[in-house]
């Protein structure tokens, strides 16, 4: 049975469900449910399994966490809704809506979503492991990890936020997190099947997903576009959250326009 996960929930409207990674919880999306409720938008950030007062999954896995969304959306009783996800968000994102696509209206995926290759396992995965491995607490892990992978044009306040997140993670959850990424291996020819309107967002500095990766699944994607940051690294939505908002809601606003 799937996990019904907890969630902060503001303004009324077109739900939106923020799925976020493996280095925080709801609170990475803190921003972005504020300029989304402003803006008539139901904002909803998840907590998934593990994370905050949400139990954990067991097995952990890309799967699981694309069914404790489905089963969110079924007990919001919302007819369609909007998934934005970061990072491993963004694949459970994309896991959700080929398990059921029939309540997904569009997506919104923030620095990841492709497949890991070798050296997007290496810096997203690996570096994370291994410091688990010599025994850091997640401060400790956060203090090395998020000055290599933030952009040189983030925000102070927002990398605050970054660190604060995660060290709000329990250590075993994120290692399950972390062992879940390269789990999500949906090919080309599955990927393809996704007709909906998706935007891409991603930092030029992010070296988890890289703006070549980004681009390469937009081009798979049948109907996607590809926005850069620049100067920004693996957490846009914090590290530059004006204009991640502004773009995530100029996409809302203008498929609300055309649908």
């Amino acid at each position: 049975m799937a996990i019904l996960p907890r969630f902060s929930m503001l303004g009324h409207g077109h739900t939106v469900i923020m799925l976020h990674d493996a280095d925080g919880g709801h609170l990475t999306f803190s921003p972005s449910v504020e300029a989304l409720a402003s803006q008539g938008y139901r904002a909803v950030a998840v907590d998934m399994p593990g994370y905050g007062y949400t139990p954990p999954s067991e097995p952990y896995s890309v799967k699981a966490l694309a069914q404790s969304c489905l089963a969110l959306i079924d007990a919001l009783q919302v007819n369609k809704v909007t998934l934005v996800g970061h990072g491993l968000g963004a694949m459970v994102a994309l896991e959700t809506v080929m398990r059921d696509p029939s309540h997904i209206k569009r997506l919104v995926l923030c620095a990841g979503g492709p497949p890991l290759d070798e050296p997007s396992r290496e810096a997203w995965v690996d570096t994370r492991l291994s410091a688990l491995d010599e025994g850091l607490n997640m401060e400790q892990i956060a203090d090395r990890i998020i000055p290599l992978q933030t952009g040189s044009k983030a925000l102070p306040e927002g990398v605050r936020l970054i660190r604060h997140a995660m060290t709000e993670v329990h250590p075993l959850i994120y290692r399950h997190a972390l062992q879940a990424l390269p789990s999500f291996q949906r090919n080309a020819a599955a990927l393809a099947q996704i007709s909906l309107p998706t935007l891409l967002i991603g930092g030029a500095q992010d070296a988890c997903t890289p703006p070549e990766a980004l681009g390469a699944l937009a081009q798979v994607l049948p109907d996607a576009s590809t926005i850069t940051l620049p100067g920004i690294g693996h957490w846009p939505q914090l590290e530059s959250p004006d204009d991640f908002d502004g773009l995530v809601m100029d996409f809302l606003n203008h498929q609300r326009k055309v649908h």
